[in-house]
């Protein structure tokens, strides 16, 4: 596999832009259909977008937090399903960054700017809570370890070359193992029938006695141990992709009025969107998904400073901008999305038009974590000084 490299931020920002105009036209087709994007995800690696964050030292333009954020944002404008997949992709790059050895990064950097795909294999379903990981590696006297578990929701396995498989050692310490997708025991499901973000084919990866190099395991238990923006990170793409999902929402109800909707007989007008309380309405939606597109900048910033100068104090400020800018972005894409018929009117609820999916895609994106908990942290701190606590949610 190749892949063009790109060369800086500018760059990253206008193949994103292009990409999602692409696959904007296709967009609810796909979901209509539940068609997986493989060949939009093949677009996307052979553009060198997932390759991005790649170290300048490693032949990548390490792109800023701000410039990430906004390539999702785009994304998030044209297919929630699609913007989806590739998150994980950059968390599990990221852990490599942080963790890996400097033969582990030469060797996985490499692959990213070949344009080869991390998916992920995470969550698990029937524990106590989410962090409850019971997928066990397992070490061998060669140095080399044995996967065995079940894991759900794995939002780009299926289209992946490599599975970061996060379990617990001997030690019951946190790992991650990258597996090649053909690793002899592993299996992919396209098992997912959530209502929405229909085509990331998160569904079930199982793991029997799956054998895996012991210079392809990451000790991710150390990540947490210090100052840390892996949270952060992980959550700003979430923020973005529901920020995205709202102006995209948004984009779509202002061409329905303009082309298809009339006026209510009250308004005395000639067009819908010359109705006043439409207007007032577009406002009010407009004001939502401009704050969530402003936290979500403020909290990439605060991103990219805590990276420059990573401290106790710097990482919580990250943390707690971050769950601001997630917070405001949920509550956009969920009202932004539920609004649109509001403001269509009748005919923008036929099935066949399927302007529903980006209600389905934000409330089914939303349920990843609950932003109620990010409101407590945003509280804590306020009230108390309480930094946020050191953990991949937040």
């Amino acid at each position: 596999m190749s892949a063009h490299v790109i060369a800086d931020d500018a760059e990253a920002l206008a193949v994103a832009a292009s990409l999602a105009e692409e696959f904007r036209a296709g967009a609810s087709a796909r979901d209509s259909e539940r068609r997986l994007p493989r060949a939009e995800l093949d677009k996307l690696s052979a553009s060198g977008l997932l390759a991005v964050t790649v170290p300048a030292d490693h032949g990548g333009a390490d792109v800023s937090a701000l410039t990430l954020a906004e390539v999702f944002r785009l994304l998030g404008t044209a297919d929630g399903s699609l913007a989806q997949i590739p998150q994980s992709h950059f968390v599990y790059a990221n852990v490599i960054r942080r963790q890996g050895t400097e033969g582990q990064r030469k060797f996985f950097f490499a692959e990213l700017l070949s344009g080869r795909r991390l998916g992920n294999a995470q969550s698990e379903a029937g524990g106590k809570h989410v962090q409850d990981i019971r997928t066990r590696l397992e070490s061998r006297p060669d140095g080399s370890y044995v996967l065995t578990g079940v894991k759900h929701y794995s939002t780009g396995a299926l289209f992946a070359d490599w599975i970061p498989v996060l379990a617990r050692a001997d030690d019951d310490r946190l790992h991650v193992a990258y597996v090649p997708s053909d690793a002899p025991g592993l299996t992919v499901l396209d098992d997912w029938d959530g209502l929405g973000q229909r085509t990331t084919a998160s569904g079930t990866v199982r793991l029997d006695g799956v054998p895996v190099p012991g210079d392809r395991v990451l000790p991710h238990h150390l990540t947490f141990e210090g100052p840390q923006l892996h949270g952060a990170t992980a959550q700003l793409l979430h923020s973005a992709i529901d920020a995205g999902i709202a102006a995209g929402a948004l984009a779509e109800a202002a061409e329905f009025v303009r082309t298809k909707s009339r006026p209510w007989f009250e308004s005395g007008v000639e067009t819908a969107a010359e109705d006043p309380l439409l207007i007032q309405r577009f406002g009010e939606l407009a004001l939502e998904v401009r704050a969530s597109e402003a936290l979500l900048r403020e909290a990439a910033r605060s991103v990219d400073a805590a990276r420059a100068d990573l401290t106790d104090d710097t990482a919580a400020g990250a943390s707690l901008a971050v769950a601001a800018a997630k917070v405001q972005a949920a509550r956009a894409a969920v009202e932004v999305s539920s609004a649109l018929f509001e403001v269509s009117g009748t005919r923008s609820a036929l099935h066949s038009l399927n302007l529903h999916r980006h209600w389905r895609d934000a409330r089914t994106h939303t349920l990843h974590d609950p932003t109620r908990w990010k409101i407590q942290h945003l509280g804590r701190f306020a009230l108390n000084g309480t930094r946020p606590p050191r953990h991949g949610l937040l």
